[in-house]
Protein backbone atom coordinates (compact mmCIF):
# COMPACT_ATOMS: atom_id res chain seq x y z
CA UNK A 1 0.00 0.00 0.00
CA UNK A 2 1.42 3.67 -1.07
CA UNK A 3 1.60 5.81 1.72
CA UNK A 4 -0.47 8.45 2.23
CA UNK A 5 1.62 12.45 1.86
CA UNK A 6 0.68 15.36 3.11
CA UNK A 7 1.44 18.05 -0.13
CA UNK A 8 4.65 19.77 -0.31
CA UNK A 9 5.28 22.84 -2.51
CA UNK A 10 8.11 22.50 -4.74
CA UNK A 11 7.24 25.63 -6.80
CA UNK A 12 9.98 27.67 -5.53
CA UNK A 13 13.25 26.43 -7.49
CA UNK A 14 16.32 25.97 -4.28
CA UNK A 15 19.97 25.79 -5.13
CA UNK A 16 21.63 22.49 -4.40
CA UNK A 17 23.72 22.36 -1.42
CA UNK A 18 25.17 19.06 -2.16
CA UNK A 19 26.33 17.68 -5.60
CA UNK A 20 27.36 14.15 -5.22
CA UNK A 21 28.82 12.87 -8.35
CA UNK A 22 29.95 9.21 -9.01
CA UNK A 23 31.20 8.30 -5.91
CA UNK A 24 32.24 4.78 -5.09
CA UNK A 25 32.54 3.75 -0.93
CA UNK A 26 35.06 0.38 -0.54
CA UNK A 27 35.75 -1.15 2.87
CA UNK A 28 38.55 -2.94 1.95
CA UNK A 29 37.89 -5.09 -1.13
CA UNK A 30 33.83 -4.64 -1.00
CA UNK A 31 32.13 -2.28 -2.91
CA UNK A 32 29.48 -0.61 -1.03
CA UNK A 33 28.44 2.12 -2.88
CA UNK A 34 28.93 2.43 -6.70
CA UNK A 35 28.67 5.34 -8.57
CA UNK A 36 26.10 7.41 -6.30
CA UNK A 37 25.14 11.11 -8.11
CA UNK A 38 22.89 13.28 -6.34
CA UNK A 39 21.78 16.95 -6.11
CA UNK A 40 20.56 17.69 -2.54
CA UNK A 41 18.76 21.24 -2.19
CA UNK A 42 19.13 23.60 0.31
CA UNK A 43 16.49 24.02 2.98
CA UNK A 44 14.44 20.76 1.92
CA UNK A 45 14.20 17.07 3.77
CA UNK A 46 15.87 14.72 1.28
CA UNK A 47 14.60 11.07 2.40
CA UNK A 48 16.85 7.85 1.44
CA UNK A 49 14.90 4.68 1.53
CA UNK A 50 16.11 0.74 0.44
CA UNK A 51 16.00 -2.14 2.04
CA UNK A 52 18.48 -3.37 5.14
CA UNK A 53 21.77 -3.41 3.25
CA UNK A 54 21.51 -1.68 0.28
CA UNK A 55 23.76 1.31 1.11
CA UNK A 56 21.70 4.27 2.29
CA UNK A 57 23.89 4.42 5.53
CA UNK A 58 27.08 4.15 3.47
CA UNK A 59 25.90 6.92 1.25
CA UNK A 60 25.19 9.28 4.31
CA UNK A 61 28.49 8.83 5.65
CA UNK A 62 30.41 9.50 3.06
CA UNK A 63 28.30 13.17 3.11
CA UNK A 64 30.64 14.74 5.79
CA UNK A 65 33.75 11.87 5.38
CA UNK A 66 32.77 9.78 8.38
CA UNK A 67 33.97 7.09 6.50
CA UNK A 68 37.79 8.79 7.08
CA UNK A 69 37.41 7.05 10.89
CA UNK A 70 36.62 3.68 9.26
CA UNK A 71 39.59 1.44 9.02
CA UNK A 72 40.02 0.16 5.72
CA UNK A 73 36.92 2.64 4.07
CA UNK A 74 37.52 4.62 0.97
CA UNK A 75 35.95 7.22 -0.94
CA UNK A 76 36.03 8.00 -4.47
CA UNK A 77 34.58 10.69 -6.48
CA UNK A 78 33.55 13.94 -5.31
CA UNK A 79 30.97 15.42 -2.90
CA UNK A 80 30.48 19.60 -3.57
CA UNK A 81 29.28 21.67 -0.75
CA UNK A 82 28.69 24.86 -2.31
CA UNK A 83 30.58 23.99 -5.12
CA UNK A 84 33.47 22.99 -2.82
CA UNK A 85 34.74 19.44 -2.81
CA UNK A 86 34.85 18.25 0.79
CA UNK A 87 37.34 15.40 -0.58
CA UNK A 88 39.56 17.95 -1.56
CA UNK A 89 43.41 17.25 0.07
CA UNK A 90 43.41 20.55 0.90
CA UNK A 91 40.16 20.28 3.02
CA UNK A 92 39.85 19.72 6.81
CA UNK A 93 37.22 16.87 7.65
CA UNK A 94 36.97 18.30 11.48
CA UNK A 95 35.67 21.21 9.74
CA UNK A 96 33.22 19.48 6.95
CA UNK A 97 31.87 17.90 9.55
CA UNK A 98 30.98 21.27 11.78
CA UNK A 99 29.17 22.03 8.32
CA UNK A 100 27.74 19.03 7.65
CA UNK A 101 26.32 17.38 11.47
CA UNK A 102 25.38 13.97 12.05
CA UNK A 103 23.09 12.47 14.45
CA UNK A 104 23.15 9.19 14.74
CA UNK A 105 20.45 6.18 14.81
CA UNK A 106 20.80 6.02 18.85
CA UNK A 107 20.77 8.93 20.97
CA UNK A 108 24.73 9.16 22.30
CA UNK A 109 24.51 11.91 24.55
CA UNK A 110 27.69 12.05 26.73
CA UNK A 111 27.74 11.16 30.30
CA UNK A 112 28.09 14.93 31.41
CA UNK A 113 24.86 17.64 32.08
CA UNK A 114 22.73 18.92 29.62
CA UNK A 115 24.14 22.20 29.44
CA UNK A 116 27.88 20.74 28.97
CA UNK A 117 26.35 18.09 26.13
CA UNK A 118 24.59 20.95 24.23
CA UNK A 119 28.09 23.46 24.44
CA UNK A 120 30.44 20.68 23.70
CA UNK A 121 31.17 21.82 20.48
CA UNK A 122 31.52 25.43 21.20
CA UNK A 123 33.46 24.83 24.30
CA UNK A 124 36.41 22.58 22.35
CA UNK A 125 36.52 25.39 20.28
CA UNK A 126 37.82 27.58 22.69
CA UNK A 127 34.40 29.34 23.76
CA UNK A 128 34.57 30.08 27.52
CA UNK A 129 32.17 33.02 27.87
CA UNK A 130 29.78 31.55 30.27
CA UNK A 131 27.47 34.05 29.22
CA UNK A 132 27.83 33.12 25.31
CA UNK A 133 27.55 29.53 26.48
CA UNK A 134 24.30 29.91 27.73
CA UNK A 135 23.10 31.89 24.77
CA UNK A 136 23.93 28.66 22.55
CA UNK A 137 22.69 26.29 25.02
CA UNK A 138 19.30 27.93 24.84
CA UNK A 139 19.25 29.10 21.27
CA UNK A 140 20.22 25.32 20.45
CA UNK A 141 17.15 23.65 22.83
CA UNK A 142 14.95 26.03 21.52
CA UNK A 143 15.43 24.65 17.86
CA UNK A 144 15.66 20.93 19.22
CA UNK A 145 12.40 21.81 20.63
CA UNK A 146 13.52 20.58 23.98
CA UNK A 147 14.23 24.19 25.67
CA UNK A 148 11.09 24.15 27.81
CA UNK A 149 11.30 20.38 28.79
CA UNK A 150 14.83 21.22 30.64
CA UNK A 151 15.31 24.49 31.71
CA UNK A 152 15.13 23.96 34.87
CA UNK A 153 17.64 21.00 34.73
CA UNK A 154 20.23 21.91 32.60
CA UNK A 155 22.92 20.76 34.85
CA UNK A 156 21.80 17.19 35.97
CA UNK A 157 22.48 14.53 33.96
CA UNK A 158 22.02 14.05 30.02
CA UNK A 159 21.58 10.41 30.90
CA UNK A 160 18.60 11.22 32.62
CA UNK A 161 16.33 12.40 30.34
CA UNK A 162 14.13 10.21 28.19
CA UNK A 163 14.88 8.47 25.13
CA UNK A 164 12.95 10.56 22.85
CA UNK A 165 14.26 13.63 24.69
CA UNK A 166 18.13 12.41 24.84
CA UNK A 167 17.26 12.61 20.97
CA UNK A 168 16.54 15.51 20.74
CA UNK A 169 19.48 17.22 23.10
CA UNK A 170 21.99 15.51 19.90
CA UNK A 171 20.29 17.48 17.72
CA UNK A 172 20.78 20.35 19.73
CA UNK A 173 24.02 19.39 20.04
CA UNK A 174 24.72 18.82 16.57
CA UNK A 175 23.01 23.17 15.90
CA UNK A 176 25.17 24.26 18.96
CA UNK A 177 28.34 24.29 16.18
CA UNK A 178 25.94 26.27 13.42
CA UNK A 179 26.11 23.04 10.55
CA UNK A 180 24.98 24.22 7.24
CA UNK A 181 23.40 20.27 6.51
CA UNK A 182 22.29 18.03 9.26
CA UNK A 183 22.78 14.14 8.27
CA UNK A 184 20.15 11.89 9.99
CA UNK A 185 20.83 8.27 10.26
CA UNK A 186 17.32 6.55 11.74
CA UNK A 187 17.08 9.03 14.12
CA UNK A 188 13.40 8.01 15.70
CA UNK A 189 13.79 4.03 15.44
CA UNK A 190 14.66 3.78 18.51
CA UNK A 191 12.27 6.06 20.09
CA UNK A 192 8.82 5.33 20.52
CA UNK A 193 5.56 6.45 18.31
CA UNK A 194 5.31 9.87 20.69
CA UNK A 195 8.84 10.22 20.17
CA UNK A 196 8.71 9.72 16.57
CA UNK A 197 6.24 12.41 15.82
CA UNK A 198 8.23 15.02 18.09
CA UNK A 199 11.23 14.28 16.04
CA UNK A 200 9.27 14.39 13.13
CA UNK A 201 7.88 17.70 14.00
CA UNK A 202 11.26 19.45 14.40
CA UNK A 203 12.53 17.74 11.29
CA UNK A 204 9.92 19.99 9.48
CA UNK A 205 10.69 23.14 11.43
CA UNK A 206 14.65 22.27 11.21
CA UNK A 207 14.54 22.47 7.41
CA UNK A 208 13.89 26.16 7.71
CA UNK A 209 17.22 27.02 8.17
CA UNK A 210 19.21 23.19 7.17
CA UNK A 211 19.40 20.97 4.53
CA UNK A 212 18.34 17.36 6.42
CA UNK A 213 18.94 14.13 4.47
CA UNK A 214 17.61 11.35 6.45
CA UNK A 215 18.22 8.05 6.22
CA UNK A 216 14.93 6.08 7.32
CA UNK A 217 13.49 2.30 7.05
CA UNK A 218 10.38 3.54 7.25
CA UNK A 219 8.57 4.60 3.89
CA UNK A 220 5.52 6.24 5.74
CA UNK A 221 7.69 8.44 7.56
CA UNK A 222 9.94 9.26 4.44
CA UNK A 223 6.16 9.69 2.59
CA UNK A 224 5.23 12.29 6.01
CA UNK A 225 8.35 14.36 6.08
CA UNK A 226 10.53 14.33 2.89
CA UNK A 227 10.36 16.70 -0.27
CA UNK A 228 12.77 14.46 -2.17
CA UNK A 229 13.18 11.07 -2.01
CA UNK A 230 15.97 8.61 -2.70
CA UNK A 231 15.75 4.69 -3.67
CA UNK A 232 18.69 2.87 -3.01
CA UNK A 233 19.37 -1.24 -3.90
CA UNK A 234 21.98 -3.20 -3.66
CA UNK A 235 24.75 -0.45 -3.06
CA UNK A 236 23.24 1.43 -6.20
CA UNK A 237 21.12 4.88 -6.16
CA UNK A 238 17.99 3.33 -8.30
CA UNK A 239 16.09 6.44 -8.42
CA UNK A 240 15.48 10.05 -6.77
CA UNK A 241 13.09 12.64 -7.25
CA UNK A 242 10.36 14.50 -5.80
CA UNK A 243 8.19 12.06 -2.58
CA UNK A 244 5.12 12.84 -4.59
CA UNK A 245 6.77 11.46 -7.87
CA UNK A 246 9.10 8.13 -5.80
CA UNK A 247 5.62 7.29 -4.26
CA UNK A 248 3.03 7.89 -6.93
CA UNK A 249 4.67 7.48 -9.90
CA UNK A 250 8.49 5.86 -10.08
CA UNK A 251 10.14 5.52 -13.56
CA UNK A 252 11.90 2.36 -12.45
CA UNK A 253 10.30 -0.90 -11.75
CA UNK A 254 12.27 -1.58 -8.76
CA UNK A 255 11.40 1.46 -7.33
CA UNK A 256 7.77 0.41 -7.99
CA UNK A 257 8.55 -3.12 -6.36
CA UNK A 258 10.14 -1.69 -3.47
CA UNK A 259 7.29 1.20 -3.01
CA UNK A 260 4.30 -1.73 -3.29
CA UNK A 261 5.96 -3.81 -0.62
CA UNK A 262 7.03 -6.75 -3.60
CA UNK A 263 10.34 -6.98 -1.51
CA UNK A 264 12.41 -5.45 1.45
Amino acid sequence: MIPTMSPVDLREERAEKLIVQNVDVFYGQFHAMKKASLGVAEHCVMALIGPSGCGKSTFLRALNRMHDLTPGARVEGEVLLDGENIYASDVDPVSIRHRIGMVFQRPNPFPKTVFENVVYGPRIHGEKRREHLLEVAERSLRSAALWDEVKDRLDRPALQLSGGQQQRLCIARCLAVDPEVILMDEPASALDPIATSKIEDLIEDLKREYTVVIVTHSMQQAARISDHTTFFLSGELIESGTTSDIFTKPKDKRTEDYITGRYG
